[in-house]
Parts: C-alpha cells; structure tokens; sequence
C-alpha cells in the first residue's frame, strides 16, 4: 500500500476516534476499537484477521498492565476514604507557610496523584487550598492553578496511572525507569511552572475577578465549612504514605537491581519486587492493612467496590488503546509518518516534537488525556527503535503533548473550575494555562536530558 493511502487511512481513523467520542459522545473504547478495525481493513488485512489484531492488542495489553490499574485505583480509593490522603496533604502544607503554602498545596497534588486520580486529588486538595487563600489573602487563582499543574504533572507521568505505567509496555523498558524519569523531570517542570505562573498572575489586570470569579456559586463556601472527622481517627502521615512508598521502593530494587547486575544476573528476589505486579499489590496490600481500623471490613469492601467501578473505565479504554497500537504496529504507520514529514529519525529534538505534536492534537480535540497520550505512544513507539535515544524520551513527549491542553471538553477542567467558584475564563486561567505551561517545561527537560543522556 501506498504512504500516501496509509496515511489518508490514519487521519479518517483518528476521525472516527474523535467524532465517535465528541460528536457522537461515544464511550472512548469504542471509538478506538471501531477505529481499530477501520485501520486494519482499510489497510489490506481481512475482517478476521482485523478482529484477531484487536482483541490480541486489547488482551497483550491488559495482560502487561491490566491487573496493576485495577490494583492502583483501589489503593487510590482506600487512601481518599481512610483520610490518608487528606493527611499527607495537610502535613505537607503546615510545614510551609504563607505565599509558599501555596506551593505547597501543588506540592501536595503532585503526590497524591501519584496512586489517586486528578479529580478526586482535586477534591481532597481544593478546601485546603481555599483556607489558605483567605488566611494568606489571595485571589483563589494561584491555589486553583498550583493545584492543577501538580496534580497533572504526576497524574501524567508518574505510575501507577494509566499512562505512564502504559509506557513501558509501548516502548519496551523497565517502569523504573519511567518512574524515575517522571518524578525528576516532572518535579523540575512544576517548580518552573510555578515561578512562571505566578509570575503572570501578579501582572496587572491578567486576574479579573469581576468576569473569572463565577459569583453565584457557593461551592467555595460549601468547601470551607468543617467536615466531620471519622469517629475513629485517620492514620498518622508516614502510614498514610505507605501505599505509595512500597511500591516505587519495590519497582526501584529492580531498576537498581539491573543496572548493578545486568539485566540476566538480577538477584530473584529483585526481579519479583521489581516486576508492577507485584510492587503495586504490596501497595494496595498495604493500604488495606492501614484501612481496616479506620473502615472496617464492610467499609474497606465498599471503597474497594468503589474504586473498581472506577478501574473498569480505565481498563477499557486502556485495553482499546492496546488495539489501536497493535494494528498502528502492523500497518508501521510510525515510519510512514516520519518519512512523509521529512523528519530524520537521528534528529532527536525534532522527534520528540513531532511525538508532542500528535499527543497535542488528540487533547485538544477530544478532551481525554488517557486518549491522547495511549494514541500518541502506540504511534511513536513502532519508530522508537530507529531512534538513537532511550525510549523513555520519546515516551515523556508523547505524555506532555497528551497533557497539553485541556479545555471544556476535558472534564478535569470542569472539576477545576466549578469546585474553585470560577467562570470559564477563570478555568481557562487557571487550569489551561497552567498545565499547558508544565508541559513546556517538561518537553524543555526531557529534551535537555535527551541531549546530555540520550541512553539514561
């Protein structure tokens, strides 16, 4: 088939994807999956042959990381009903005070993004961050914009979500790595965000509070009245921290354990705590045995039961992820791409553009963030190997460009704007603006770390 047929089959592929879930307001995963099977026909494979590439990268996938989501979002779950969230949050936050309590607040968002999702990292975060504005006396914009870009951040890059625990199946490495990369890199990027965004806060007429403050609402002050505190306490903050200490300790003994060893000499014991399975269901395992006194057994079954109903969406549209990118594998689309744009695959700097690019395009049109990123690695990822970088690079443009930019079709923004009392232009102020700019400071990182350590 023809480059130029191939990529006429990708963009009405990628059509469908985005009229399917904007227009049609299609579930994600069926979008991907009918999507899936047009590449596939389009693209000279039989309906049978198109059927088996589907259901195999949909079962390759969960196969690699289905298990290990499900795990992470009820150990998410368990930490938001036990308290332990909010307590790792406030601890965070008294340490630091005044203007720089804010900080903390992002701070505090980017850690309990790590195991919880944004939304409910938000809604644990915001009453805080409403009481510090009004003790420092701030507009609630600077704790509403440090919120999302921590948040973000490590809801974007750090496993066990979706995305980034995704990565390392798509390209081929160790999740330690990633692990490591998203956490540096993404700690760099939310300090320059926020020494950046608070700077344009401070101009001059950029905060306009009569049209950015949505005046008749009250869920600021709904927010800010005290919430009954489980009769049996909350677990002290270095148990609360747990859940989420296991499991990168666990995945970081194997990425140690290899880059000591080699990759065929790694003590057993370092391959099974290294391998995500395992590190994440010490984890969730962990926040179990925190939960049961603050829970009891029928209240930990139920946030469990909660938590899953939670990973079954996630998984679908992760699994049809998988789809996608076994018939892009198949089709070696990637290649074609590269070609018909005229990028050198040895120019690292423009490959990882062209791979933030195509995860830019897919938020900005459709909303999702889980969609961009998955669509934009399982393309990039049938060209990593051509590329004299590590994968995990290529991996991190691939998710700073499925971060960019979310607007009023991504319902973080929402989340965001209506639980800070803001008007559109004030979402679009302090939640676009904010985590477009982490990933231009994440795309700046990731690109330096390319130039000076192409191969970790």
């Amino acid at each position: 088939m023809s480059s130029t047929l191939l990529i006429i089959n990708l963009i009405i592929a990628i059509a469908i994807i985005i009229l399917g879930i904007v227009a049609v307001k299609m579930n994600p995963a069926i979008a991907m999956v009918i999507a899936s099977v047009y590449m596939a026909v389009s693209c000279g494979f039989s309906w049978a042959e198109a059927a088996n590439l589907v259901g195999k990268g949909f079962g390759d996938m969960m196969v690699s990381i289905g298990l290990p989501i499900g795990f992470g979002v009820i150990m998410g779950q368990l930490m938001s009903d036990t308290g332990a969230a909010n307590v790792i949050a406030e601890t965070i936050v008294k340490k630091f005070k005044n203007e720089k309590a804010i900080i903390a607040v992002g701070a505090a968002g980017f850690i309990l993004s790590i195991p919880v999702f944004f939304d409910v990292t938000f809604v644990i975060l915001i009453p805080i961050g409403i009481a510090i504005a009004r003790q420092i006396n701030k507009p609630i914009c600077f704790v509403t914009g440090a919120l999302s870009a921590g948040a973000a951040i490590a809801h974007g890059l750090v496993p066990p979500t979706p995305n980034p625990l995704a990565a390392g199946d798509l390209f081929g490495f160790n999740v330690g790595v990633m692990i490591i990369a998203g956490l540096v890199i993404g700690a760099l990027a939310y300090i320059g965000t926020i020494t950046v965004y608070t700077r344009i806060l401070g101009k001059q007429g950029f905060w306009k509070n009569e049209q950015d403050v949505n005046h008749s609402s009250t869920v600021v002050e709904e927010l800010s009245k005290d919430k009954p505190i489980n009769p049996k306490g909350r677990p002290a903050f270095w148990v609360s921290m747990l859940p989420i200490i296991v499991p990168v300790i666990c995945i970081l003994t194997g990425t140690v354990g290899e880059a000591m060893y080699g990759k065929d000499n790694v003590p057993q014991i370092a391959v099974f705590l290294g391998n995500k399975l395992i590190a994440i269901l010490l984890g969730t395992l962990a926040a179990y045995a925190m939960s049961y006194k603050y829970l009891g057994k029928k209240g930990v079954d139920e946030s469990a039961n909660e938590g899953l109903k939670t990973a079954g969406i996630v998984l679908l549209v992760t699994g049809a992820g998988g789809s996608f990118g076994a018939v892009i594998k198949a089709t070696n689309i990637g290649a074609t791409l590269i070609e018909a744009m005229g990028i050198n695959t040895n120019n690292v700097i423009m490959v990882l553009l062209f791979a933030y690019f195509i995860g830019f395009i897919f938020r900005v049109v459709q909303g999702s963030g889980t969609v961009a990123g998955i669509t934009s690695m399982t393309i990039m990822a049938t060209i990593a190997p051509t590329v004299p970088v590590h994968p995990v690079y290529i991996a991190l443009a691939c998710l700073a460009g499925g971060n960019s930019v979310g607007h009023v079709n991504d319902s973080g923004f929402w989340v965001a704007t209506n639980l800070s009392g803001l008007t559109v232009t004030g979402g679009l102020k302090t939640y676009t603006l904010p985590i477009f700019i982490t990933t231009v400071f994440i795309m700046i990182f990731t690109m330096i770390g390319a130039l000076v350590l192409p191969m970790v």
